[in-house]
């Protein structure tokens, strides 16, 4: 279950001249809590994602972090965002050290471990199977040890299966109840299955805030 509160966002929004592509939102994030973005596309699902990454700009509104929360954010956009002539291993251990890890080396075999890539530690992501790829995505995202990741349609280009063997992964990795996770989907199964809320964006009386209960 969701713990103690880890960030508010209060009005958030884009507009890009006329155009508004995320029109503002309110949300209150909790530590542990795992929230789906559902609705059409260009619902603002990616720029709200991209503007809590820090990758984008808010043309309004705040993002407010708890006192004495941790800030670090994992990001994993919809393309990978890795190296494809590095190995495994050498990506993460670049991460790593990007990310101001005192040993990359142990970093990048922890992460290996924890992402169980290890049999592909010396392959160079170039050569990887799309569902290993994605998580050798998500590890690098890990690196700097987020409070809060957001995943960008993590499944989009995923098999069946391999939706499933990803989301298996997923949750056992958020099962210890430190880590937030805020991702968006096309798939509502997904939404309902790996979700505790699910907030849905668009325009219209028809895309109002939904939210399943666990309690």
């Amino acid at each position: 279950m969701p713990g103690e509160a880890l960030l508010t966002i209060r009005g958030i929004t884009r507009r890009y001249g006329q155009v508004e592509a995320l029109a503002p939102i309110d949300l209150d994030v909790a530590r542990g809590e795992r929230i789906a973005l559902i609705g059409p596309n260009g619902a603002g699902k990616t720029t709200l994602l991209s503007i809590l990454a820090g990758v984008g700009q808010a043309s309004d509104g705040a993002v407010v972090w708890a006192a004495g929360s941790p800030r670090p954010v994992g990001w994993v956009p919809q393309q990978p965002a890795l190296y494809p002539r590095l190995t495994v291993r050498e990506n993460l251990r670049l991460f790593a050290g990007l990310e101001g890890a005192a040993d990359a080396d142990a970093t990048a075999d922890a992460l290996i471990a924890r992402a169980d890539l290890g049999e592909f530690a010396t392959r160079r992501a170039s050569a990887l199977s799309t569902g290993t790829m994605q998580r050798l995505n998500l590890a690098i995202a890990l690196a700097g040890q987020p409070a809060l990741l957001l995943l960008d349609e993590p499944t989009g280009t995923l098999s069946p299966d391999q939706r499933t063997r990803l989301w298996s992964w997923l949750d056992d990795l958020m099962s210890d109840g430190e880590m937030a996770l805020i991702f968006s989907t096309q798939f509502m199964d997904e939404a309902t299955r790996h979700a505790d809320r699910m907030v849905a964006l668009g325009g219209g009386d028809e895309f109002m805030r939904l939210a399943r209960d666990d309690a």
